[in-house]
């Protein structure tokens, strides 16, 4: 069995520490792992705000986050522990003065690493890393955690990339896609890479198409400013889709270090195919929710309003659903397709990953009708699972009727202890100095080349918004092959 690697002694400076992700998401997941007794060494955490916070709100906040994201039996003493471990300090502005504070807390612990958690807009990443240099706050034992989006454009991102890596070297960055925490998407390398079932047919030559589906059922909520420069594209294809894209199609890595799984994942995204003005207008749709109706798991209805009502414009081309018909140009995948599919608004929330295998050869039942093929199904939310789609007999007499049967690997049917949540694992893989999660800046530049060339492409044909109801599946039939149908 692999040794663990101990956590050293470690600060935690979390910038935007009383903003919604750090409440919803960090705090919970530094507890649940500290808890769990991952955590055994000292540690602080500092939780960085622009303004002066009532103190007793934030800490009765992070409590309340913590105790609704608990589904096990909860010792209340290791709240109360955990909660004494977080200090606010206010910071107004990124200047040496307004940093001293910071200054003076951290230089009595210079032996303990410094995680430095960005979670902030990506405008003021320059300023703040810039700010801690200028301080000597950063040293060899500092890394630096950066949320998305790193920029809104190719220029923009490496804008961004050039300020942070004049004060961190790259083996100090961190940026962090939560869906590469989940359970069932690093359960795809051992997938892949452990089954000589799956290994031997992972090609074009037995795999007919692969449809990427991250669908949701929320409109833009508090986010409208940042999704009207994001839309779906760079909200969730550019980053999310794109990295399991990497994880199905990568080649197999020489060994399962950072570096190496890293090089095969730019050498698929240097492989994507490019869009020009004809390609994007065959092989991409992009719409915009109107008003429809919403059901919840309760099959409770609720009437939503539209895009630009959530916004609060008359008009807006911002895309809340994008499909993509993507091709990767190498011997491995020639000519499969590769459907990435994503929205808002749409008739139930959802991620997975379907391996469409290509049909029998020769059909021996024939007065059965045509044999559908094999599928592998990876679903990430809102449960996790595997299941493998067979044609199975039907029993009884009649004949050899048949349907598909899923052989299913549930988690919580299969693995009886809790399962981490995404930010977990990806924040003690940083504190253990962990990058293989991880997207180095070379792939960032790469994924965004191929995302580019879809914008321009956009921009060049005038291709418009196809406006789609909500609650429903939105359009995206337009790019499918023949024979070729979304799941759903």
């Amino acid at each position: 069995m692999k040794k663990l690697i101990k956590i050293n002694p470690f600060n935690v400076v979390i910038f935007g520490g009383t903003g919604d992700l750090a409440l919803r998401k960090i705090y919970p997941a530094l507890f649940h792992r500290y808890a769990d007794n991952q955590i055994k060494c000292d540690f602080n955490i500092f939780s960085i705000a622009r303004k002066e916070k009532n103190n007793s709100n934030f800490y009765a906040k992070v409590k309340s986050t913590i105790i609704n994201s608990v589904d096990y039996d909860l010792d209340k003493n290791k709240i109360v522990e955990f909660l004494e471990k977080i200090k606010i300090i206010n910071i107004p502005k990124h200047t040496i003065t307004d940093y001293k504070p910071l200054k003076n807390v951290l230089d009595k612990t210079s032996d303990f690493q410094t995680i430095f958690y960005f979670s902030t807009p990506s405008g003021a990443f320059g300023d703040i890393s810039e700010t801690l240099e200028k301080c000597n706050l950063i040293n060899s034992k500092s890394k630096v955690v950066l949320e998305k989006p790193l920029g809104f454009s190719l220029a923009s991102s490496k804008e961004i990339n050039s300020k942070i890596s004049k004060c961190f070297i790259e083996n100090q960055i961190y940026r962090i896609d939560h869906y590469l925490g989940k359970e069932t998407v690093q359960n795809l390398m051992v997938l892949r890479f452990a089954n000589h079932l799956f290994e031997h047919s992972w090609s074009s030559q037995d795999i007919d198409s692969v449809q990427i589906t991250v669908a949701e059922t929320i409109g833009v909520e508090n986010r409208a400013n940042y999704y009207e420069q994001s839309g779906a594209l760079l909200d969730m294809v550019q980053n999310h889709l794109l990295q399991l894209l990497c994880l199905i199609a990568m080649e197999p890595p020489a060994k399962l270090d950072a570096n190496s799984v890293r090089n095969e994942k730019l050498k698929v995204l240097s492989s994507l195919r490019y869009f020009d003005e004809d390609t994007v207008l065959k092989d991409t749709v992009k719409g915009q929710y109107v008003g429809g109706k919403i059901y919840d798991n309760e099959n409770t209805e609720s009437l939503v309003s539209s895009y630009l009502e959530d916004i609060n414009k008359y008009e807006s081309d911002t895309e809340t659903f994008v499909a993509i018909k993507a091709f990767i140009d190498n011997w491995r995948w020639k000519d499969t397709p590769f459907y990435l599919r994503t929205g808002k608004r749409m008739k139930k929330r959802y991620s997975e990953i379907i391996i469409n295998f290509k049909k029998v050869r020769h059909n021996l039942f024939l007065s059965q009708g045509d044999i559908p093929g094999n599928a592998l199904v990876i679903r990430l939310q809102p449960e996790e699972g595997i299941q493998l789609l067979q044609m199975t007999k039907i029993p009884g007499p009649g004949g050899y009727r048949y349907k598909p049967i899923s052989l299913k690997l549930d988690y919580l049917d299969s693995f009886h202890e809790r399962l981490p949540e995404a930010y977990e694992r990806l924040i003690i893989d940083v504190l253990r100095g962990q990058q293989t999660l991880f997207m180095r800046q070379d792939e960032l530049e790469a994924a965004w080349l191929w995302i580019e060339s879809i914008k321009n492409s956009w921009k060049k044909s005038k291709l418009k918004n196809v406006l789609y109801e909500a609650g429903t599946w939105g359009p995206g039939n337009e790019i499918l092959e023949k024979n070729h149908a979304w799941t759903k």
